[in-house]
């Protein structure tokens, strides 16, 4: 009888974080659910030719994009000579945008290149990246 009761009780227990570990995923479909039920005869038009509806692809690409932005700022954080608390990084369908002060302009080009290295970067703009330091020292060598 005791171990029949140690054997419920485990059983809740284990489906108690079954259910909590499946919430983030439950919240991340609950984000994408009002575009889909907006559409379902579009949804169910675009399912029969073929395609892949749109409300299927918003949650992976989200998440996609969240990876990437959090691998590109874990790499400048790993980075010898990068300060990436003045690096803001987004990401938009495997775009990257880079805004912020660098140090010089050898240093700007490090983390574009250190951004490219991250898998899924499809491209990256960093004209919103500033040379804050000495950039004119590369310019006035040259007078």
């Amino acid at each position: 009888m005791r171990n029949t009761s140690l054997l419920h009780k485990s059983l809740i227990a284990g489906g108690a974080m079954i259910a909590f570990a499946g919430l983030p995923l439950s919240l991340v479909m609950a984000q994408s659910a009002p575009t889909s039920s907006a559409t379902p005869q579009s949804s169910n038009a675009m399912q029969s030719t073929g395609s892949t509806p749109s409300s299927n692809e918003t949650v992976p690409g989200k998440v996609d994009d969240t990876w990437i932005t959090t691998k590109v700022k874990s790499k400048f954080t790993a980075a010898k000579n990068v300060k990436s608390s003045d690096i803001s990084v987004s990401t938009t369908d495997g775009a990257v945008t880079l805004t912020g002060n660098v140090a010089s302009a050898k240093q700007k080009t490090h983390v574009i290149h250190l951004a490219k290295q991250v898998k899924g970067v499809k491209s990256v703009d960093a004209s919103g990246l500033t040379v804050s330091g000495p950039a004119s020292s590369s310019s006035s060598s040259g007078q």
